[in-house]
């Protein structure tokens, strides 16, 4: 048989596989090109303080796209508000924009380029519902939070008190692998926990995350790395789905290392750089459950005080979307200072690791019990007591979950309480094996971050939250007029804080040992019963009935107690 072929039958072949291989193209490009519009439309719904997220392709080529190019998104609101929110850049030609919206109804949004030329970022528009969230997260359930109208402390959205209990893990979001962090958060919320500190970029006591990965390089011009912030990602939206709020530190400034000037971005960049690096990270996670802490460890007094204010207008501008602090060095109160500023929220100070009268009295008679009321008033809260198993800079040795109890309830009755940040020995460093803390070779040897979770300390913080819990705290009022004779005026250590409800119908004290005290009946309405709570186990011990013209109560034995005074027991 002839295997010659006739020319169109040799032609033939060649015709149909140039046919399937234009079809192949014309499906491939299809599929990538439905690939693309849905990796670029967003979901049609958002919940109602959730996140919604879109994605936009740039069509130009940047050498530094985080320096070259800005991109505003306009979103308007059912009711026809306007929100500007800044997108960022995530690698290659991907920019994204994160919106948390805060009411039900059609939304709608426009992105504005600083290169008009842009095609891919500029004039962008779309559209999304927000529907009502119907979960069981009180993030979600309650709504994000701002300060309350009397200014005395933090709420939701719907008027639900929050309580400050957050966690120290500077280190843990840096360090900590999906699995680890799982692990971390569900110990914190079992206890209670309501916020989680951590430092977004490295830092003196780290230096990159896990993987090895700086947050930015450079000095005069940084560049940003788009897969630390992926990683970063993960662990902002694990927190939330907790129920945690999250609370990063932008820009560490501690300035008392040598190592200070090359690792913390505060005290190594210059202002401008500051600004866009602290701006980027307010773009990317600002959609989340989120409170600021800008600065953390600065010594914001003076001219650094005046350079701090101007980095945070320039970060957060005057009617930010979400809550922001600073995070001073020891014994600092920056009320005063920054006061103020509109973009400054809430008192943050660190009543610092030492236990000597001069430190004690710093916060027992010092700023936190005087200078709380001065105007305009502010939320205080203690952003760093004393770490639990931290070396004592004071007397020598560790502290033990007695001094951390002492520090925690002497900051919540001293000034009007909001809350206290509890920390561990071994958390904040997250350290995976016993290790002194990278640059902090005089805070002694910590435990794995694993261990150190079980620290008693953190389970009376579960107690404390359950006692606050179960009164209107957002009612009490420093009251040290209540106490005739104050014991810490012999011995700092001994210092009872008292305070009171505003309608003075009952009081609360805290005795860091057992001793006798004399109280002012006059203070309050009707000092009919002494109720004690065990901070050592969450349980009441017992009550008695109080008469007479000086009323004389001690605790049930010499350990710390807290004593509720009034008419009705607490339930």
């Amino acid at each position: 048989m002839s295997t010659r072929f006739s020319k169109a039958e040799t032609h033939l072949p060649l015709n149909l596989l140039r046919a399937v291989a234009l079809a192949f193209c014309m499906v491939s490009w299809l599929a990538g090109t439905y690939a693309l519009a849905a990796a670029n439309n967003p979901p049609r719904s958002t919940a109602q303080w959730t996140v919604f997220e879109a994605r936009f392709a740039s069509t130009s080529e940047y050498q530094n796209p985080f320096q070259d190019v800005t991109v505003t998104v306009d979103f308007r609101s059912p009711d026809g508000k306007h929100h500007l929110v800044d997108a960022f850049w995530d690698g290659e030609n991907v920019w994204r924009v994160r919106f948390s919206p805060e009411q039900t109804g059609e939304w709608t949004y426009e992105t504005h380029a600083s290169r008009a030329d842009d095609a891919g970022l500029d004039k962008q528009t779309g559209s999304f519902r927000c529907v009502p969230y119907e979960g069981v997260n009180t993030l979600y359930r309650h709504g994000s939070i701002r300060v309350s109208p009397n200014r005395r402390f933090l709420e939701q959205s719907d008027g639900t008190p929050f309580f400050w209990l957050s966690d120290t893990a500077w280190n843990g979001a840096l360090k900590a692998d999906p699995k680890s962090w799982e692990t971390y958060l569900a110990d914190r919320t079992k206890k209670r926990f309501t916020v989680v500190q951590f430092v977004m970029t490295q830092w003196i006591a780290g230096a990159g995350n896990a993987d090895l990965r700086l947050a930015y390089q450079g000095r005069d011009s940084i560049t940003i790395d788009p897969v630390f912030f992926q990683w970063m990602d993960d662990h902002f939206q694990s927190l939330n789905e907790h129920g945690l709020v999250a609370a990063p530190v932008l820009i560490w400034t501690a300035p008392w290392s040598d190592f200070s000037k090359s690792l913390n971005p505060g005290n190594s960049l210059p202002d401008d750089q500051i600004v866009r690096l602290a701006r980027y990270m307010v773009a990317r996670y600002g959609a989340y459950q989120v409170i600021w802490i800008l600065g953390g460890d600065g010594v914001y007094q003076g001219d650094e005080a005046e350079r701090w204010k101007r980095i945070g207008e320039a970060v957060f501008g005057e009617n930010p979307s979400r809550l922001a602090t600073l995070h001073p060095s020891g014994q600092l109160w920056v009320g005063s200072d920054f006061g103020k500023e509109p973009w400054f929220s809430f008192i943050g100070y660190q009543s610092g690791h030492a236990d000597t009268p001069e430190n004690l009295k710093w916060l027992c008679q010092g700023p936190p019990a005087t200078a709380w009321d001065a105007q305009p008033v502010h939320p205080v809260i203690n952003l760093e007591l004393n770490y639990e198993n931290h070396r004592n800079f004071g007397s020598g040795g560790r502290f033990d979950a007695h001094a951390v109890r002492r520090a925690a309830y002497w900051s919540l009755l001293v000034a009007p309480p909001e809350g206290i940040t509890y920390g561990a020995h071994g958390v904040w460093s997250w350290e995976t094996r016993p290790a002194v803390p990278m640059n902090h070779t005089n805070t002694y040897v910590a435990q794995p971050w694993f261990n150190a979770i079980n620290l008693p300390g953190s389970t009376d913080m579960k107690y404390l939250r359950d006692l606050f819990s179960s009164l209107q705290w957002w009612t009490l009022r420093p009251d040290p007029a209540l106490i005739i004779s104050q014991p810490g005026d012999r011995d700092a250590a001994a210092f009872v804080a008292a305070a009171r409800n505003e309608n003075k119908e009952w009081a609360l004290l805290y005795f860091p040992v057992g001793q006798t005290i004399n109280l002012r009946p006059d203070e309050l309405t009707h000092p009919a019963l002494v109720r004690w709570f065990n901070p050592r186990s969450g349980q009441w011990a017992g009550s008695a009935p109080l008469s007479g013209r000086t009323l004389s109560i001690t605790p049930p034995d010499k350990q710390d107690w807290v004593a509720w005074i009034g008419g009705e027991p607490p339930k």
